[in-house]
């Protein structure tokens, strides 16, 4: 074998292992059962729920990975990359965690005319930066806090009843609402009859919430 082939091979060899890692970066998992959005936003509407023991591949990140656009199961949409998790030795990392050692495909984002998303370039990037806040217009109460804390008693049925016949004002917030996240101060809480349990509407869902601890306990879909 001559010095050039053997070359050849060398590169090509590390052109599959380039590629090898390149595939296994593609694939997270969510930390928590994960709104499926139709665009980078807490305001865009949800196409579906990513469960947590779900797979998905991720096919490009905006705003430094806090929202990416994943696949689940033949279905393209985005979902918030504080809870999109990579296995970095054996821990799960998020994509917006700003860990070097995550990386993924950094794209823009446009809307074409029919309404569907477009993306364009991207470099490998690095996570870091601030979520995309609500539509204009509609009330930034402020940001939802990360899931954390204590696991907290599902509502009964006549509370998730009473909690969807009863709409109040929407709000929209930072961030992206899922189970264990914390409410700020700024939004108001309404009270359920005969529940120890408060609730409001989040981002285009409603939620139920501990009025003690500000904590979503059910995200009602």
């Amino acid at each position: 074998m001559t010095r050039n082939s053997t070359l050849w091979l060398s590169v090509a060899a590390a052109t599959l292992l380039a590629g090898a890692a390149s595939a296994q970066v593609q694939e997270a998992r969510p930390m928590t059962d994960l709104n499926l959005r139709s665009g980078p936003g807490s305001n865009y509407t949800i196409v579906g729920v990513i469960p947590s023991d779900a797979l998905v591949m991720v096919e490009g990140c905006v705003d430094a990975a806090k929202w990416c656009r994943v696949n689940h199961e033949g279905t393209s949409g985005w979902a918030a990359g504080d809870y999109l998790a990579m296995s970095v030795e054996n821990t799960a990392v998020p994509l917006a965690s700003g860990d070097p050692r995550v990386t993924y495909e950094s794209v823009t984002y446009e809307e074409d005319r029919d309404g569907g998303s477009v993306l364009a370039g991207g470099a490998a990037g690095a996570a870091s930066g601030a979520a995309i806040a609500g539509p204009a217009g509609a009330l930034i109460g402020g940001v939802l806090g990360m899931a954390g804390g204590d696991a907290l008693d599902p509502p009964d049925t006549t509370t998730v009843t009473y909690v969807q016949q009863n709409p109040v004002e929407p709000v929209w917030l930072e961030g992206e609402v899922v189970t264990g996240a914390a409410i700020p101060e700024t939004v108001v809480l309404t009270p359920i009859p005969e529940s120890t349990y408060a609730y409001s509407y989040v981002n285009g869902v409603p939620v139920i919430v501990d009025p003690n601890q500000r904590q979503i306990v059910q995200i009602v879909r």
